[in-house]
């Protein structure tokens, strides 16, 4: 039943003067009626609840009785033509006057208990007297005027008795009351013994009757009271339901037209209820045949007539400002009596926050909550799809890991929120980078990777990581602080590189490995070489970690020299390893991996504190310089174990000196400035170390209070050759330095040249192998003995041009073979770094591939460098750029390159 059904019923209830019992006196339970229980002729024990008009003796329509009684009088002196007087006419009035007020009657009667004794008396007044006096008026005046015949006396009383029983509404007590009144007034007129006798009979007939029906009518009514009290609780709780937006209903017609659905919905879709009903059930959603199958199900489900069960539906839109909603719905066919379809009815829910919690996790499942970048999972189940496809050219793909060059820095330095905020700037230039091409993933911490779907070409893809590497190196604006990080990228390819995704990853992985080692900042290509890079730079990881528990690191001292007095002002101490197989190995090698490892902390603090140790036996005027990490300088812990080891040293701080790369000031910040004036509250002396390779502006310099600028030996190098323009460089940073109260230092001085250039140009203080390369502790302490002062020696002119290389080569000398890195190289010879201790006169077969070998001969040997003369000269091509082989195998080699672009453009 409807909430409008539910509503007349209560409106009838209401005009037949009665209520509903929810109304009435609450939804109590109606007990059963007890066996036995009457006490009169309609007295049975019953609810106060029941209102059943079968339980009322008097009707608001009583009152209709008396024109009854007026019409049965006319048309019976109609038909005799005679017209009543006297007892006749008095009676036949007063029995109408009674009837009158009948709703008077029912009113007064509802105001008393079901049980009240009251009851009967009223019956008595409203229905059977009046029933009597009209009786005995119609056989008075049939007795007294001989017109009137019986029969017709009899026939209107009959017709009486049938208006009575139709406005008394089945109250059978009420009716066999009227009855026997009518007929036993005419009798009570006759005085016939045999008529009273017949009259008492039917009296007591009726009496059992009544008692039986009133029975019947409690029990009946107790059924009803119940039936209606359980529909009116379900119609509540269905209301209830509906209004509460725990769910809604709908029903159609057989042609799938709305013919009800819940007001709350059609509000939703900014309508009435009424607008709606005629409309297609369909159209309450956002139908798309080709997106989602609960869609195209419902519309099977609807053509075929058949039943279904939480079908997921978009709804309809009501407009641009409304949000997107999801409802779960219900249906089955309805079915008349002969099986003919009717129509659907049914039932939804609403699952918006639902699928607003799915999509929510959904997102936190696949996409990092941070940059909104696909994460880790996402991106290899896109891996995986790509790999695959039915066919090879649908498989290839090319696949790019980034990692962030001193993004770690900023994060420690400016903190993870000025980190984050980085992250997300690095994820939208990426983003645009890549474009269309790939999809970008974030993996984690400051790693990314770039999938990009189809058949690569490696010119392609080497420019498109030049871009990224160039967008992701420019400035950011961090917390009002201008911060500069970069990136390095590994590549690798499908199918060239790898056809599983574990494979490409990994093979990835080992490029970027090898672009971080390379300089970083730059990109790399997957190669099989780099499997035994890799394996290499995890032993000595372990290496490096055995040799700090072990002690096995040692400090050599380089000698700054004072270039006016040519003293020795100070030393730098310089980290060595002489490794268990390799022998001595540079730092070069060795202190990336500790950095990346995350070993530099410890193996800096050691430095430090062995430097102030060997400190304390110098004299002292003579200082030692010691360099500072980044990452040591991030640390805030920096200055306590800076005093702790001048404490334990017993040294003046001011001989110390820090040697900082200009890299600290990416995060030019508090914390920054913070650590130099904590350092320098200690009474240490601070160098800017390499200047002018770093990413910062000069604006630093105003700022940190540094004593000394280190000139990095790549401006040093061949400045005194001619049309060099290093000495203008070395000349504005001697300026710069006078102009704010700094020293300056000249670094890697090799040749009595660049001796006289950085004289000339004013530098303070020199450092290189022109004076002296770096001693041991103890060799620093004897040579400390013979005095301070030192005399310049080396080559006078610098070597002939030569071009810059890097390239690992294998050296064989008699049985032996020794794998070596060139560093630069001329028609002539070459410097090559890894090998240490060689013999002046040694003979070295350079092997620069497997069918070309270069004899060459050792001339000098400084630490791990080696300098050797060829016993031919090298070719070198049309642009005076040396070939390592002969001129013939490097053009076949570059027409194989050629032949393999061109098939591979194919």
């Amino acid at each position: 039943m409807t909430v409008g059904a539910r509503s007349r019923r209560i409106e009838a209830l209401a005009r037949a003067g009665e209520q509903p019992a929810s109304e009435a006196q609450g939804d109590s339970r109606v007990p059963a009626p007890a066996a036995g229980a009457f006490g009169g002729v309609v007295r049975f024990r019953a609810h106060q609840d029941v209102r059943d008009v079968l339980h009322y003796f008097t009707s608001p329509h009583w009152s209709l009785m008396a024109p009854t009684m007026a019409a049965a009088a006319i048309l019976l002196g109609l038909l005799s033509n005679s017209v009543p007087h006297g007892p006749a006419l008095l009676s036949i009035a007063a029995g109408a006057a009674l009837c009158l007020p009948g709703g008077a009657y029912a009113k007064l009667e509802r105001r008393i208990a079901h049980d009240g004794w009251q009851r009967y008396p009223l019956m008595m007044l409203a229905v059977i007297l009046p029933m009597v006096l009209f009786g005995f008026g119609l056989a008075y005046w049939t007795f007294h005027h001989h017109a009137v015949d019986w029969t017709i006396t009899v026939n209107v009383c009959v017709i009486v008795v049938l208006m009575a029983t139709a406005l008394l509404e089945n109250r059978l007590t009420s009716v066999i009351g009227a009855t026997i009144g009518l007929w036993g007034g005419s009798a009570l007129y006759a005085g016939s013994g045999v008529s009273m006798a017949l009259l008492t009979l039917g009296a007591a007939v009726g009496l059992v009757l009544t008692v039986s029906q009133a029975r019947r009518a409690a029990s009946q009514s107790l059924v009803q009271a119940e039936r209606e009290r359980e529909q009116r609780r379900a119609e509540q709780l269905l209301h209830e339901y509906e209004q509460t937006g725990q769910g809604w209903f709908w029903e159609t017609d057989r042609l799938g037209r709305i013919t009800y659905v819940t007001a709350r919905i059609a509000a939703m879709l900014g309508k009435r209820a009424e607008e709606l009903e005629g409309r297609p059930f369909i159209s309450l959603f956002a139908i798309d045949l080709q997106g989602q199958q609960s869609e195209s199900s419902l519309m099977f489900h609807l053509d075929t007539r058949s039943s279904f069960h939480d079908l997921h539906l978009r709804a309809a839109s009501p407009g641009r400002g409304s949000g997107e909603r999801w409802w779960s719905i219900s249906g089955r066919p309805v079915l008349d009596q002969f099986n003919n379809f009717m129509g659907f009815r049914g039932s939804g829910t609403d699952l918006t926050e639902t699928h607003r919690s799915q999509r929510h996790v959904t997102q936190l499942a696949r996409f990092d909550s941070l940059t909104g970048l696909a994460n880790r999972f996402q991106m290899a189940e896109w891996l995986d799809k790509v790999l695959a496809g039915p066919r090879p050219e649908t498989r290839a793909c090319a696949l790019f890991l980034l990692d962030l060059d001193r993004f770690k820095q900023v994060n420690d330095t400016m903190g993870h929120p000025a980190g984050d905020a980085l992250l997300k700037q690095v994820a939208e230039r990426l983003s645009e980078s890549a474009g269309e091409r790939g999809r970008v993933g974030r993996l984690g911490g400051d790693e990314f990777q770039v999938l990009l779907h189809g058949v690569q070409h490696r010119e392609g893809l080497a420019q498109l990581a030049r871009r990224m590497i160039e967008a992701l190196s420019q400035p950011y604006a961090i917390e009002g602080t201008q911060v500069t990080i970069g990136a390095s990228i590994g590549i690798a390819l499908c199918p060239d590189d790898g056809s599983t995704s574990e494979e490409l990853i990994r093979n990835a992985d080992l490029a970027l490995y090898a672009a971080k080692g390379g300089g970083r900042g730059r990109h790399h290509f997957y190669d099989e070489n780099l499997h035994a890079d890799a394996k290499e730079r995890q032993q000595l990881e372990q290496d490096l970690r055995d040799a700090i528990a072990d002690g096995a690191f040692e400090l050599h001292y380089q000698p700054q020299v004072h270039t006016t007095s040519e003293k020795i002002t100070s030393f730098e101490a310089l980290l060595r390893w002489n490794h268990p197989v390799h022998g001595y190995m540079s730092p070069a090698r060795f202190v990336p991996v500790a950095e990346e490892c995350g070993l530099v902390a410890q193996i800096g603090e050691w430095a430090l504190r062995s430097a102030c140790r060997d400190l304390a036996r110098w004299p002292g005027s003579v200082r030692v310089a010691v360099n500072v990490s980044p990452l040591q300088f991030a640390n805030p812990a920096l200055p306590a174990i800076v005093t702790s080891a001048i404490a334990t040293a017993g040294i003046d701080p001011s001989r110390l000196e820090l040697e900082i790369t200009e890299s600290v000031f990416l995060s030019d910040d508090q914390a920054t400035e913070a650590m130099f004036a904590a350092l320098k509250r200690i009474g240490v002396r601070l160098a800017l170390d390499d200047f002018g390779t770093g990413y910062s502006s000069l604006g630093y310099l105003e700022k940190a209070p540094f004593d000394k600028i280190k000139i990095d030996q790549s401006f040093v190098r061949g400045a005194a050759v001619a049309g060099s323009r290093n000495g203008a460089i070395i000349s504005s940073i001697v300026s710069l330095a006078e102009a704010l109260g700094m020293e300056t230092t000249a670094e890697g001085v090799e040749t009595l040249d660049e001796l006289d250039l950085v004289r000339l140009l004013g530098c303070s203080h020199v450092q290189g192998y022109v004076y002296e390369r770096p001693l041991s502790a103890a060799a620093a302490s004897a040579r400390l003995e013979q005095g301070l002062v030192v005399v310049a020696k080396g080559p006078r002119a610098t070597r002939a041009p030569r071009q810059t290389m890097l390239r690992r080569v294998a050296m064989e000398h008699g049985a032996h073979s020794y794998e070596g890195t060139i560093r630069n190289i001329s028609r002539s010879g070459a410097m090559i770094e890894g090998l240490w201790n060689v013999p002046d006169g040694t003979v070295f077969g350079l092997h620069f591939s497997e069918d070309h070998v270069v004899m060459a001969t050792a001339r000098w040997c400084r630490e791990d460098r080696l300098g050797v003369e060829f016993a031919q000269p090298l070719e070198i091509d049309a642009t005076g750029a040396v070939l390592a082989g002969p001129a013939r195998q490097q053009a076949q080699r570059a027409e194989r390159a050629d032949t393999a672009l061109l098939r591979r453009l194919a």
